[in-house]
């Protein structure tokens, strides 16, 4: 009943559940005050009437209605089933590497290590690393299995 009272003042459900929301809050804060608890609706109405002149006075002028959000719509979120295809793919892709490029992707990329963390754990140099990295990534461009992904 009051939540229809601060509706009909309002524009918007949003502005009248907050507007509902304050008149309650002052009406709690005021209970000592009160003196006849039955008539509680009364009081709670004259809150939300009171409150909504207050915000009416206290309006901004550079606010305006409009039909079109300004804020911009948010992407779609992808699929899961083809989030999943893709990382199957690529793991498969992965595994056809020699095992030498594979264990390096896998620590650079998987296990996210620097190149030179990489280096020292699997005992060779940093250019190494770099240059087996860099041939294993063009054998993953090149895999047909994901051309759907380029």
């Amino acid at each position: 009943m009051l939540l229809r009272a601060a509706r009909s003042l309002t524009a918007n459900p949003s502005d009248a559940e907050d507007l509902l929301q304050t008149a309650l809050t002052k009406t709690y804060v005021a209970w000592e005050r009160i003196e006849d608890h039955r008539a509680l609706d009364g009081y709670v109405r004259r809150a939300l009437l009171n409150t909504r002149t207050s915000q009416w006075r206290k309006r901004k002028v550079d606010e305006f209605a409009c039909d079109e959000l300004p804020e911009q719509e948010a992407s779609p979120t992808p699929d899961p089933a083809e989030h999943q295809t893709l990382h199957d793919a690529m793991w498969r892709a992965v595994l056809k590497l020699p095992d030498r490029q594979r264990a390096m992707v896998v620590l650079r990329y998987y296990e996210d290590l620097s190149e030179a963390q990489t280096a020292e754990v699997l005992g060779v140099s940093i250019g190494t690393v770099k240059s087996a990295v860099s041939r294993a990534l063009g054998k993953l461009r090149e895999d047909p299995e994901l051309a759907p992904v380029r």
